[in-house]
């Protein structure tokens, strides 16, 4: 009759496919706990980012074609677009946030 305590043992082979699994979930376990960690952390980052960001002061005048009216305007990076109406065409002028200089503008006509 065998004991219970040589039931229990593994053979050498088995023993070392074990030892290799419990290496593998370890390390599974430990690259995905760094993975949490850089998700979380990049989400905190940008919170508290976002909290110290203040929206830019947007100050001054900008001169438009004489006649012509403001349909829309927007600000987009380092950019004002400003959709005007006159004389029935419809145009969008593009100004620098920081200096006001015109940088374009964008005539739109209907096709025939």
């Amino acid at each position: 009759m065998t004991s219970p305590d040589s039931e229990d043992q593994l053979d050498p082979a088995a023993e070392r496919v074990l030892r290799k699994m419990r290496g593998f979930a370890a390390f599974s376990g430990l690259l995905m706990g760094f993975g949490f960690l850089a998700v979380f952390g990049a989400i905190g980052y940008r919170v508290v980012v976002g909290w110290k960001s203040k929206p830019a002061e947007i100050t001054g005048t900008i001169r438009l074609p004489e006649g012509a009216q403001v349909r829309s305007a927007m600000v987009s990076g380092d950019l004002i677009a400003v959709t005007v109406e006159r004389a029935g065409v419809v145009e969008t002028h593009f100004f620098d946030v920081a200096t006001r200089a015109p940088r374009g503008v964008l005539t739109f006509a209907s096709e025939h």
